[in-house]
């Protein structure tokens, strides 16, 4: 295989990478926001009221709360798939380090009428915390 080429399916390897972690990142944010939210709530801490934090952790479930309604594949996934495809990648568990554990902490191995209704009950919880953890906006100050 011509060095260019390496050079190139290395490049898809590393950007399919960065959009797993990507991926990862926003399965934590809404995972570990959920429960700070909740901890924050009986600690009394103020940031876990905070609107705009709590309006974009919802919005962010409530987004795979509608792909899995409508039957839509997350772009993220459909990208990374991609990527790893242009870098000659099978995509089940093979790769480097990062793809071989970070799916397999967020990919699991269930149909998937399930993670609709696991999706849908997360988005219920969530839409309950946003009425019983009230997120506040800071009043501007007139002066």
């Amino acid at each position: 295989m011509p060095w260019a080429a390496v050079k190139h399916d290395a490049t898809f390897q590393l950007l399919a990478d960065a959009i797993l972690l990507i991926h990862f990142s926003f399965v934590v944010f809404v995972v570990l926001g959920f429960v700070i939210i909740w901890i924050g709530y009986f600690a009394r801490w103020k940031f876990v009221r905070n609107f705009w934090f709590r309006a974009l952790h919802l919005a962010a479930m409530g987004y795979v709360a509608l792909e899995a309604v409508v039957g839509l594949t997350c772009p993220l996934t459909t990208w990374e798939e991609r990527l790893r495809s242009m870098a000659g990648q099978d995509n089940q568990y093979q790769g480097s380090f990062i793809q071989h554990w970070v799916r397999r902490m967020i990919f699991f191995e269930l149909p998937e009428s399930s993670f609709t209704i696991i999706y849908i009950c997360f988005f219920a919880l969530m839409l309950l915390t946003f009425w019983i953890v009230k997120p506040e906006r800071r009043k501007r100050d007139p002066a």
